[in-house]
C-alpha cells in the first residue's frame, strides 16, 4: 500500500566481501608429544560445501586420535604405593615372586622346543591352575596324545590359553619317555579383582565407568573381557563427542588391584593469531569449550559457527596441539583472516522540484575490534531542507558473562512520502516526519535460544501535502495514523541454522508480542511469528521453507500494518501492496549452485495482509483474507560489496523485478 520515493541517484559504498573459512587441524599424541596434522581448506568452496567440511574435521581428527593410540599392554606390577581402598594379598604376592624366579627364558624354551620335533606326542596337562577347570583349559588346546610334536603348534595352544582371558602367563615343559614326549603347561591365572580405581576422568563419573565394566569383583579377571569393557567405554566417548579421550594406562597388581588411567583431552588454553584488529576475547569467547574441559567435538563445531557468524572473518583455521603445562592436555591454535567490517557510503541527486539530495553514512560490524557494532546515516537535501535527518545505532553484543546483547538507537528524518494503494496507484505525495528511538536488550537461555526484552517511542508527523489527494483536513484519518506510539516488544528467537549467511541445514523460530499504549497516542497488541527450515538435498542443494503469520487485536495506525509485497515477502507485486491487521505469508525455495560464488534459486511465495479501517474508496484495505502468490527464479552473486540477489516474479498482474543487497532469507 505504501512505497517510498527514493531520489538518491548515485551511491557509492566500500563494504566487506563474505567467504568461506578453512579448518585445519591436528592431533597431537600426547605419548611422545608428535603432532600429527590433518589439514582440511575450504578456501575454495562454495558457501554449502563449509558444513560439510567442518563434520568432515572433525571425523579427521577423531581418525587421527585412533591412529594415534598406542596398544595398551596389561601389566601385573608390584607397586608397593599403597592406597587406603587397595588390598594386599601377601600369598598373591609371594606366589608371583615365586613364578617369577621359576619361569624359564623364551630363549630357553624356543632352545627346548627344537629337540622334540616329530616326537610322538604321549599326553597333554595343565599345572598351575586354581580357579579355572582344567577341562576348560585341556577344551582350547589343538595338539592331542598321539600328534606329532610341532614348534607351531605348541606356540598356537600358549596363545589359544592366553585368549582365554584368564592367564597372565603360560609357558610349556616336557618330558621324554620311551613313547615320546609328555607336554606339560605351567599357567599363571590372572588375580581375583579386588578393587577398581579410575583417574584422569572428568566428563565421566568413576560410578559411570565402572558401571560400564562387565569385569565384577571377586572374580578371577579376565582380560579379554576387560579389553571389550574398555572399547566400548572409548567407543562411548567418542558417540558422545569426546573424540580426544582415550585410555593412557592400565596396570594390575598381584593382589588385583586394577587402576585405569583416562586422558580425555582436557583443554589447557587457547592462542589465537592473526587477529591485527580483533581483540583476542572476541574471538575466544565464542568457543563452547572453556579451558579446563574436555574437547568436545560437538561444542568445537558450534564453535566454528558461531566464530565464522561473526561476520568478521575471511578464513578461520584450528590446529590441536599438545599442552604446554601437561602435554598430556591440548592446546587449540585459532588463526584467522581478518576481513573489512567498515562500511562507507555516500550518495548525490539532484531534481529539478527538490534540488540536491545527498547521504552519508558510516558504520563498522567490529568497532575497533571489540566485537561492538556502530552505524551512522546522514540525509540532506530538498527544497529548504525538507529532506534530512539522521540515524545513529550501537550495539554491544556481550554486556555481561551471562551474554546480554544491548543495542540503542536513535532516528529524526524528514522526507517526501508517496503513498500508493493496493493497485499501485499513487495516493498522496506528502512530507512526513519520523523520529524515535529504541533500546533492546537479550540473553541466552541456552545454545541456541535468545529471549529479547526492547522498549520504542516512536512518533510520526504529517508535515504538508506535496501532490495527490490532499488529506491535510482529513482529522480522523490524521489522528488514526500518526502521533506517538510507545510499546514494549517481547520476543523469542531460536536459532539452530548451521550458518547464518548461507544456511543448509536447521531452523530458525521466533514469536514476538508488541504492547502499545504507556501514554502514547495508540494502544494495540500485536503478536508475530515465524518459522524457516532448511534441507539439504544432494551436494549443493537446499530446500528452504518460510512461513509467517500475524495478529493484532486494534486497529493499526498505518506506520504499524503488517506489510506483504516485494523482496523479503511476496515477489511479483509491489513493496508493501497488501496490508492490514493481519498477517499470513508462506515461501518455498530451491537453491542450487551455478558456478563459483553464484547460486540460483526457483520459488513460490504465497501471502496475504487483510483486515483494518478503511478510509474511503482511495483505502482499499482487504477485509478478508485473500491470498496472492507467485513463482519465479532469483539469482545470488558474491562480490567484492557482499552478497547480491536479483528476483523476478510472476504475481497475478504480470512480472516484477526484485534487487537486494544482502541476500534472502
Amino acid at each position: 500500500m505504501k512505497q517510498k520515493n527514493y531520489k538518491l541517484l548515485v551511491c557509492a559504498l566500500a563494504m566487506a566481501n563474505i567467504s568461506a573459512f578453512s579448518i585445519n587441524n591436528c592431533f597431537a599424541n600426547v605419548a611422545d608429544n608428535n603432532v600429527h596434522e590433518n589439514i582440511v581448506s575450504a578456501e575454495n568452496l562454495t558457501e554449502e560445501e563449509v558444513a560439510a567440511k567442518i563434520d568432515e574435521t572433525m571425523q579427521d581428527v577423531s581418525a587421527d586420535n585412533e591412529a594415534a593410540k598406542e596398544d595398551k599392554e596389561i601389566v601385573i606390577n608390584n607397586d608397593k604405593k599403597n592406597k587406603v581402598d587397595k588390598v594386599q594379598d601377601p600369598e598373591a604376592i609371594a606366589k608371583m615372586n615365586t613364578w617369577k624366579e621359576q619361569r624359564p627364558t623364551e630363549e630357553t624354551i624356543k632352545n627346548n622346543n627344537s629337540a622334540y620335533t616329530d616326537m610322538t606326542v604321549v599326553s597333554v596337562d595343565v599345572v598351575g591352575n586354581e580357579k579355572i577347570a582344567k577341562e576348560d583349559i585341556l577344551n582350547v588346546l589343538t595338539v592331542k596324545a598321539g600328534d606329532k610334536f610341532n614348534i607351531k603348534n605348541i606356540e598356537q595352544d600358549r596363545n589359544n590359553i592366553y585368549n582365554t582371558g584368564y592367564f597372565y602367563d603360560n609357558y610349556p615343559s616336557y618330558e621324554v619317555v620311551p613313547e615320546g614326549v609328555k607336554i606339560t603347561y605351567h599357567v599363571m591365572e590372572n588375580p581375583v579383582l579386588n578393587s577398581v580405581e579410575i583417574l584422569g576422568n572428568q566428563v565421566y563419573s568413576t560410578d559411570k565407568i565402572e558401571d560400564m565394566l562387565t569385569v565384577k569383583k571377586g572374580e578371577i579377571l579376565n582380560i579379554r573381557q576387560l579389553n571389550t569393557d574398555l572399547a566400548n567405554i572409548e567407543a562411548s566417548y567418542r558417540q558422545d563427542g569426546y573424540i580426544l579421550a582415550k585410555l593412557r594406562d592400565i596396570s594390575i597388581d598381584e593382589s588385583g588391584n586394577l587402576t585405569l588411567t583416562f586422558n580425555e583431552g582436557i583443554l589447557e588454553g587457547y592462542v589465537v593469531k592473526g587477529n591485527d584488529k580483533t581483540k583476542d576475547y572476541v574471538i575466544t569467547r565464542e568457543m563452547r569449550i572453556k579451558p579446563g574441559e574436555v574437547f568436545d567435538a560437538k561444542k568445537a563445531r558450534r564453535s566454528m559457527q558461531r566464530v565464522y557468524n561473526l561476520g568478521f572473518f575471511e578464513d578461520v583455521s584450528v590446529k590441536i596441539l599438545p599442552g604446554k603445562e601437561d602435554p598430556n592436555n591440548i592446546i587449540m591454535e585459532l588463526t584467522v583472516i581478518e576481513k573489512r567490517t567498515g562500511s562507507f557510503g555516500i550518495g548525490a541527486g539532484y531534481s529539478s522540484e527538490d534540488g540536491l539530495l545527498g547521504m552519508v553514512s558510516i558504520g563498522d560490524t567490529n568497532f575497533r575490534g571489540t566485537g561492538d557494532s556502530v552505524k551512522a546515516m546522514y540525509e540532506f537535501g530538498g527544497d529548504g531542507g525538507d529532506d534530512s535527518g539522521y540515524s545513529i545505532s550501537y550495539t554491544k553484543p556481550w554486556l555481561d558473562e551471562k551474554e546480554t546483547t544491548g543495542t540503542f538507537r536513535i532516528y529524526d528524518r524528514k522526507f517526501e512520502y508517496d503513498d500508493y494503494d493496493n493497485g499501485g496507484d499513487l495516493i498522496e505525495t506528502y512530507d512526513k516526519k519520523n523520529q524515535g528511538y529504541e533500546l533492546n536488550f537479550g540473553r541466552p537461555t541456552d545454545e541456541y535460544t535468545m529471549n529479547y526484552l526492547g522498549f520504542k517511542i516512536n512518533n510520526t508527523e504529517y508535515r504538508g501535502h506535496e501532490d495527490g489527494l490532499d488529506r491535510s483536513t482529513n482529522t480522523e484519518w490524521l489522528d488514526n495514523n500518526f502521533g506517538e506510539t510507545r510499546s514494549i516488544i517481547a520476543s523469542q528467537v531460536r536459532d539452530t541454522r548451521d550458518n547464518i549467511f548461507y544456511p543448509t541445514e536447521g531452523t530458525r523460530t521466533s514469536l514476538s508480542v508488541e504492547y502499545a499504549g504507556l501514554g502514547g497516542d495508540f494502544d494495540y497488541t500485536k503478536l508475530t511469528g515465524s518459522v524457516q527450515k532448511y534441507y539439504k538435498v544432494g551436494h549443493a542443494q537446499v530446500l528452504a521453507f518460510r512461513g509467517s503469520a500475524g495478529y493484532a487485536n486494534e486497529d493499526l495506525p498505518e506506520a504499524a500494518l503488517f506489510e506483504v509485497g516485494g523482496q523479503n515477502s511476496v515477489r511479483g507485486y509491489r513493496d508493501g501492496q497488501f496490508s492490514g491487521n493481519r498477517m499470513l505469508m508462506g515461501t518455498m525455495e530451491y537453491r542450487f549452485p551455478l558456478m563459483n560464488k553464484v547460486q540460483g534459486a526457483l520459488f513460490t511465495d504465497v501471502g496475504d495482509a487483510w483486515g483494518g479501517k478503511s478510509w474511503g474508496s482511495w483505502s482499499s484495505i482487504e477485509e478478508d483474507l485473500d491470498l496472492h502468490a507467485s513463482v519465479g527464479l532469483g539469482l545470488q552473486m558474491q562480490t567484492p560489496i557482499g552478497a547480491m540477489r536479483l528476483d523476478y516474479g510472476w504475481g497475478e498482474d504480470g512480472g516484477r523485478l526484485h534487487f537486494n543487497v544482502g541476500g534472502n532469507f
